[in-house]
């Protein structure tokens, strides 16, 4: 559950939406409602979109928005048996909250990342704990990226030709451009083969192309070309689009 504010008034006066997404099937259901409804409002709707229509939800995921965390709303779950999962937002990558990632702290407690009820931390014993937060962030993010990179680099296979090397083009960049007798998923994922007339920095070759693409930049990215070993004519027919 979450609410979606600060939308333009409807009508009704409508300024807020209640969405409530079930975790199953990923259906949802969007109530329209207005910010200063009060709690014992949200639960009759509540009682009217939700129960009676799809029944007594075993548990509800939400955030600590002062109308979930009130003790009417909390006691209404508990008496229909329902469990409430407070969350916050999380970031996988540095396993932290953004408010900690950025200030250094948990929103709840005043000083670094210590719970409520904790020792506080001040002068050198502050400066000490942030820079090893900092440290341990930049960590996590570096093993973050590097996990990344080493998935990309498993589908990543960039291939290096010379002048004079005959290669297939990957129809994706120009489609719309030229036509090749057949549509949708009919159409070849590659065309060619081209003669290589000249790398371009490190990453990109000049082609030697047929008039029929005159209206294609001869110039491509080395992921969009692939070896060929036969050196056969054009096995589709390439025409220029109309205007």
């Amino acid at each position: 559950m979450d609410f979606v504010t600060k939308l333009p008034k409807s009508s009704q006066g409508y300024d807020t939406i209640w969405v409530i997404v079930d975790q199953l099937t990923k259906s949802a259901i969007f109530v329209p409602m207005r910010k200063t409804d009060p709690i014992e409002k949200l639960a009759r709707m509540y009682l009217k979109e939700v129960v009676t229509m799809h029944e007594i939800p075993i548990s509800i995921i939400c955030d600590l928005d002062p109308r979930f965390a009130s003790n009417f709303w909390r006691s209404l779950q508990k008496a229909l048996g329902t469990n409430l999962d407070m969350s916050t937002a999380y970031h996988a990558s540095i396993k932290a909250t953004p408010f900690e990632a950025l200030y250094g702290r948990k929103c709840r407690s005043p000083v670094c990342w210590a719970e409520v009820g904790q020792v506080q931390l001040t002068g050198l014993e502050l400066v000490e704990e942030t820079t090893k937060k900092i440290i341990q962030i930049k960590q996590r993010m570096q093993v973050a990226r590097n996990r990344q990179k080493s998935y990309a680099n498993l589908k990543r296979k960039l291939m290096e030709f010379q002048v004079g090397d005959k290669v297939m083009l990957k129809v994706l960049p120009w489609k719309g451009v030229v036509h090749f007798g057949k549509w949708g998923k009919l159409n070849p994922r590659y065309v060619g083969p081209f003669k290589v007339l000249e790398k371009v920095g490190s990453i990109a070759y000049k082609l030697e192309l047929p008039e029929e693409l005159s209206r294609v930049h001869n110039t491509f990215h080395v992921s969009n070309l692939k070896k060929c070993y036969a050196d056969e004519p054009l096995a589709v027919p390439l025409k220029k689009k109309k205007k």
